[in-house]
């Protein structure tokens, strides 16, 4: 049954009859219309990415091809030194690839820009600044036309946000390591980016903490709705925040491994989530496709690694358990 705008939109004869078929055929290519996925927000066509040069060169990154759609929360997962914080930087902008493109929004990213925040894992602070300082470095950089009123006020919002009111006024060798993560957080959203790229930022902080942040970091991304690209060593934080999970398969020459869709209901709450059996199959799966590709990596490098053979001299050593002649046949008095 079509609605009258439906049939409205139908081009009708002279007669004004309308064969049903025609009617169905033209509902459906509506309905294909509306279903067309948006442009990415970000896409990466082809990236390599290598430090050093001639024998010294470690390849990092080969052909990554990613999409980053507008507003989702999209978690990069992968073992320590598989080359993800360089490909943080190099959405960031902060470096070039060797190959392939970076655009956003159909534009090739060629520098750092406030519309694409990054979350350091060591946090990044200036030491002789207070929590106020450091978030008001990047809102006085990024926000010059404000009135001094106007950036202040956004200052508190955001110290607010992150829970640190009754810290603003404390340097960062008076915080805790989550105090200092929250400042940085802070300090990054508080340029308003259209992409939020957090580089293991819970990394260096103990499980209670780590778990407190995670809720921080969750609830702030409900209220901005940025995009958000995590990077993250752990599964379970993975599937507590994304929307989508892509492996970053281990190096040399680390490339992405297949797209894991999180198809959970949010809010999520940790502790619920480990009774769910759609988070243990989907934990299961991400765990056993990276345990996978380590070990086939492993063996990989074990097969191209050739020990060179060494030829050993055709001598045998002295024993200097007994004494010498000299000392046997030394004539006494």
């Amino acid at each position: 049954m079509l609605t009258t705008q439906e049939s409205n939109d139908v081009a009708v004869s002279d007669d004004s009859t309308v064969d049903d078929s025609t009617i169905a055929a033209t509902h459906l290519k509506k309905q294909s219309a509306r279903q067309v996925a948006p442009r990415p927000l970000i896409e990466l066509k082809g990236i390599s990415k290598a430090y050093g040069s001639g024998v010294t060169s470690h390849q990092v990154l080969t052909n990554i091809n990613l999409n980053i759609r507008e507003g989702e929360f999209l978690a990069i997962c992968g073992f320590s030194g598989s080359g993800k914080t360089t490909l943080t930087q190099l959405i960031a902008g902060l470096i070039q690839p060797d190959s392939g493109e970076i655009l956003m929004e159909g534009k090739p990213i060629a520098g750092p820009s406030p519309e694409r925040g990054l979350v350091f894992q060591n946090y990044s602070l200036l030491p002789w600044l207070t929590v106020r300082g450091n978030i008001a470095l990047s809102v006085d950089r990024v926000f010059r036309h404000w009135t001094k009123a106007e950036r202040r006020d956004h200052i508190e919002k955001f110290i607010e946000m992150v829970g640190l009111s009754h810290a603003a006024h404390r340097r960062p060798s008076e915080l805790s390591g989550g105090m200092k993560q929250r400042t940085s957080l802070a300090r990054t959203l508080a340029m308003k980016p259209k992409v939020l790229l957090l580089d293991e930022p819970l990394s260096a902080l103990d499980a209670l903490t780590r778990g407190v942040m995670q809720e921080e970091i969750l609830k702030i991304w409900e209220e901005e709705r940025q995009t958000c690209v995590m990077i993250t060593n752990d599964v379970d934080e993975a599937i507590l925040v994304a929307d989508r999970i892509v492996p970053l398969n281990p190096g040399p020459g680390a490339s992405l491994g297949p797209t894991f869709c999180v198809e959970l209901a949010r809010p999520r709450e940790k502790t619920a989530l480990n009774h769910e059996p759609k988070f243990k199959n989907l934990r299961n799966a991400v765990t056993n496709y990276l345990v996978a590709v380590r070990q086939k990596s492993r063996s990989d490098e074990a097969a191209k690694a050739t020990a060179p053979t060494i030829v050993l001299p055709a001598i045998k050593p002295k024993d200097f358990a007994l004494p010498s002649k000299a000392i046997l046949h030394t004539p006494t008095n």
